[in-house]
């Protein structure tokens, strides 16, 4: 099997609009509501990261007490980690683990989202993306 490569990532959220705004001033996505509860389907939210390596996603909002719910990790390409990282804390975000040199690769850096999802900041350095 050839190209088994992440095509969309969904982001759960207790407070989609909070989250939205996170997002949106973060790290500059477009978000917009693609479905709605009304039209028969679910609220769903589109995620446009920009153009360039990366891939979109999409975002909802997170099951209630009881519910199966799903976390996923996925990492954030960022031109300046620095930036990045202030970005997120200035906009509630938190930094769980501080920048990093991965060796050949880039620099790292572990926050979690307003909703308390997990992701990473990546400033490639040696490692040129697809």
């Amino acid at each position: 099997m050839k190209n088994n490569r992440v095509i969309h990532f969904e982001i759960q959220a207790d407070d989609v609009e909070r989250a939205k705004k996170f997002y949106e001033k973060a790290l500059g996505w477009k978000i917009s509501q693609a479905m709605t509860k009304e039209k028969g389907g679910m609220d769903y939210w589109i995620i446009d990261t920009g153009t360039g390596p990366g891939i979109g996603g999409g975002m909802y909002e997170r099951p209630k007490k009881g519910e199966k719910h799903y976390l996923y990790d996925c990492t954030v390409l960022v031109e300046d980690i620095d930036e990045a990282v202030e970005a997120v804390k200035k906009n509630g975000g938190v930094i769980t683990k501080e920048k990093v040199t991965m060796e050949g690769v880039g620099l790292f850096a572990s926050v979690k989202d307003t909703e308390g999802n997990r992701f990473a900041l990546m400033q490639a350095t040696d490692w040129k993306p697809k």
